[in-house]
């Protein structure tokens, strides 16, 4: 929504295909912009044939042969890269023109793994804390759980779910006495949240002031493994599902706690907290030190694997004592790169390179 607003206000008309079964799309706010639904990415060549020379922007990597047949046709081929490689295969963004990322910390990976055609500039992204449908209400616990229907197992506990959830009484948050962590996130593996837990749990159990709350759901079985590292300090803990409003989440909370670093891309609840004047403890690593602001709009700390957690304990107790203190100043400053008009700006200077690309090449500024 970010991108197609950004064109908007550069003056660039543009069209969206979407997969013809996501039903999602009629409720995004995308105004002045064609949606248009495909059964498949190998219709795409024959929608855009005898049509002007396009800029194609993927969000969703597709066969060689189309990208292949797309460039053909004299269509320039835009791949997003969303995720840091780590591990990944990266020859899918190999036949495109051009790849894009949100961080410094992903085009470090993608250049690390032979990616040589890749914008210079980061995009970074835009909190969006104005989210459609967001209620105005109590924060109230929903289901942990985002079941895959594709699985027997999961298309059985989503029936039951509800049943049993009728069985136990509505909880409405409510602060507990003391310092409140929280997690605002999806749970899934790239987070890592079971193998923080497995250092910062013994940190956490030290300190009977310290709580913990968990807004966000994830998969049965990155929930399970969470919970399994949540035992030693289960008394502290209270899962609350994924909730619309995240605005009120944040001011709910003292401090957002972060998963680990190495394949998170940005991590736009970091973003969103800060906007929100809440801040963040983050491991001392990319993309963290491209997104929180040591010691004005939140705390890095070493990464856990490395000192058992030391560096952690050394960061909560700074925040017991008082220690630490939303740098709001500062934070403005910091925060001035994830605004939309700077994302403007950015978008701008990836068209200006685009103007100036000749095939198979980009010229953009370092």
């Amino acid at each position: 929504m970010s991108f197609t607003a950004a064109l908007k206000r550069l003056g660039i008309d543009t069209m969206v295909f979407v997969d013809a079964r996501a039903d999602a799309w009629s409720s995004l706010r995308l105004p002045n912009v064609r949606v248009e639904p495909l059964g498949s990415p190998e219709e795409l060549p024959d929608f855009l044939r005898g049509q002007p020379p396009c800029r194609l922007l993927f969000h969703t990597l597709v066969p060689d042969a189309v990208i292949g047949e797309l460039r053909a046709q004299g269509h320039f081929a835009i791949a997003f890269a969303h995720m840091p490689l780590y591990g990944r295969d990266p020859r899918p963004l190999a036949p495109f023109d051009l790849v894009l990322a949100g961080s410094r910390h992903v085009i470090a990976s993608l250049r690390a793994a032979g990616i040589d055609r890749v914008h210079p500039q980061p995009l970074y992204a835009v909190a969006q804390l104005d989210r459609s449908g967001a209620d105005s209400g109590p924060l109230r616990a929903r289901s942990r759980y985002d079941w895959d229907r594709r699985k027997f197992r999961d298309r059985t506990l989503e029936v039951l779910e509800p049943l049993w959830r009728r069985l136990i009484s509505e909880r409405e948050f409510v602060r507990r006495p003391g310092l409140t962590l929280g997690i605002v996130s999806r749970i899934t593996p790239i987070k890592q949240f079971p193998l923080l837990f497995a250092h910062l749990a013994p940190v956490l159990a030290r300190h009977s002031t310290v709580q913990l709350e968990i807004f966000g759901s994830g998969g049965f079985a990155s929930v399970r493994d969470l919970d399994r590292a949540l035992r030693p300090i289960r008394e502290k803990v209270r899962f609350w599902g994924h909730q619309q409003d995240v605005g009120a989440v944040y001011r709910s909370i003292d401090f957002l706690l972060t998963g680990l670093p190495e394949k998170e891309a940005l991590g736009l609840n970091v973003i969103e907290a800060q906007a929100c004047g809440t801040p963040v403890l983050a491991p001392d690593a990319p993309p963290f030190d491209e997104t929180v602001m040591h010691g004005a709009t939140g705390l890095r700390y070493r990464d856990p694997r490395e000192d058992g957690g030391a560096d952690f304990e050394n960061a909560l107790e700074l925040l017991l004592e008082g220690g630490f203190r939303f740098d709001k100043d500062s934070a403005k400053v910091h925060l001035a790169r994830f605004s939309e008009d700077a994302f403007v700006e950015r978008v701008r200077t990836l068209l200006e390179a685009l103007a100036s690309a000749g095939p198979g090449r980009v010229a953009a500024p370092s």
